[in-house]
């Protein structure tokens, strides 16, 4: 009897085992309109002149911060999130930029946005121009190839560049592959 049991055991085993492996569907997930531009950066501001000449690296003194581009939700072909998660390494900036993914270039002007995390401060606008994905555009430590992004940006309510004397920020990094270097 218990010869029996383990080899009926062993049948319904094998069947689940099998029948496991099967697929649901043929159809592949595929990716977004703006797949190659979106992704999570490590970045780093730094303040430039007229010139885009360097006048302060890293002016808040962050190092690399974490920067996010992602697509919209009607998966649009000319419309692209930016954002950095408020994480205060940077300006608290999360709005939609104009996308030429042909190009993997992207630019925004006067766009609203919300200015801080106090409720009484009034929303500011920025303007983001040069700003490009290039896949494969670097290098990682190892010699191997990587994405790059970078772009300019101004906001209407930055007090410190006459007092600083810059002109705008320009915003560049890697994408963050999951692993460490």
């Amino acid at each position: 009897m218990k010869k029996y049991f383990i080899s009926a055991a062993m049948g319904v085993l094998m069947t689940l085992g099998f029948s496991a492996c099967d697929t649901e569907t043929d159809i592949e997930a595929g990716g977004t309109a703006i797949e190659k531009m979106c992704g999570y950066w490590n970045v780093q501001a730094d303040a430039v002149d007229e010139n885009n000449e360097v006048v302060y690296e890293d002016i808040f003194e962050s190092g690399l911060f974490p920067f996010y581009t992602y697509n919209t939700s009607d998966n649009s072909k000319t419309k692209m999130w930016i954002d950095d998660l408020r994480n205060d390494n940077f300006w608290n900036i999360k709005f939609l930029v104009d996308v030429d993914y042909a190009a993997g270039t992207f630019s925004a002007t006067d766009v609203v946005y919300e200015a801080g995390q106090y409720e009484e401060e009034e929303p500011g606008k920025a303007t983001v121009w040069n700003g490009k994905v290039v896949v494969n555009g670097g290098v990682n430590l190892h010699g191997k190839p990587w994405d790059t992004i970078e772009f300019d940006i101004s906001f209407t309510d930055d007090p410190y560049p006459e007092a600083y004397g810059y002109h705008h920020y320009h915003v560049s990094g890697l994408r963050n592959t999951g692993f460490t270097e």
